[in-house]
């Protein structure tokens, strides 16, 4: 588990089905703009257990770690956030990727988890760099961003499929040699992760 101010980002879980759909289902039109099409079972059991499971594999073979954001006293589920595609050797790098339900949006909650994230991709994993794409005219997760002191790099045309056409992205990058102005005045996050992580039912 990872632990902000005021939000936790633990991995998830089966049990985690219940709020997980709800969440996604009531902000649907919400987050469809933002997102890759939705499958036909994007909110099924069954492929939400394919997540979980997915999300061991990645933590097992370090390529990945999937988070589910939560409030500080983990009574309500606010969103998720993952880095994926950990790159070793030469690269040392990682993409990140991020959503919040409806109600939760525009509350910082996000921005306070990427620099969660970011403080264990550097600190933790000793990653040198994370990339970030968003769509050009999101201007709440350029905000995110920059709040997590992302700088922006440059734009991709017809980066990736987002709702149904290839769309241009915005490119973002963070090194782990850049200021992060959060951590300033002993404001860095406190970070622990539970090792050889199973998923719990």
């Amino acid at each position: 588990m990872l632990h902000g101010r005021r939000v936790v980002l633990r991995q998830p879980r089966y049990g985690d089905y219940e709020a997980w759909a709800r969440l996604r289902a009531s902000s649907r039109a919400f987050l469809e703009p933002w997102e890759p099409p939705w499958p036909a079972d994007a909110l099924d059991r069954g492929a939400f257990r394919r997540r979980v499971r997915r999300a061991v594999g990645d933590v097992r073979t370090g390529t990945g770690y999937s988070f589910l954001v939560l409030n500080a006293d983990e009574s309500a589920l606010l969103g998720g956030i993952a880095l994926s595609d950990i790159r070793r050797g030469i690269a040392q790098s990682a993409d990140v990727g991020y959503w919040i339900g409806m109600p939760h949006a525009r509350q910082g909650y996000m921005a306070e988890s990427l620099q969660v994230v970011v403080d264990f991709a550097f600190d933790e994993l000793r990653l040198h760099r994370i990339a970030a794409a968003c769509l050009p005219d999101n201007d709440a997760s350029r905000g995110v961003l920059a709040k997590a002191a992302f700088r922006a790099e440059g734009l991709a045309r017809g980066y990736l499929n987002i709702n149904g056409s290839f769309a241009d992205h915005a490119l973002y990058g963070i090194l782990a040699t850049d200021l992060r102005p959060w951590r300033l005045n002993g404001r860095a996050h406190a970070r622990n992760i539970n090792a050889g992580f199973t998923p719990a039912t």
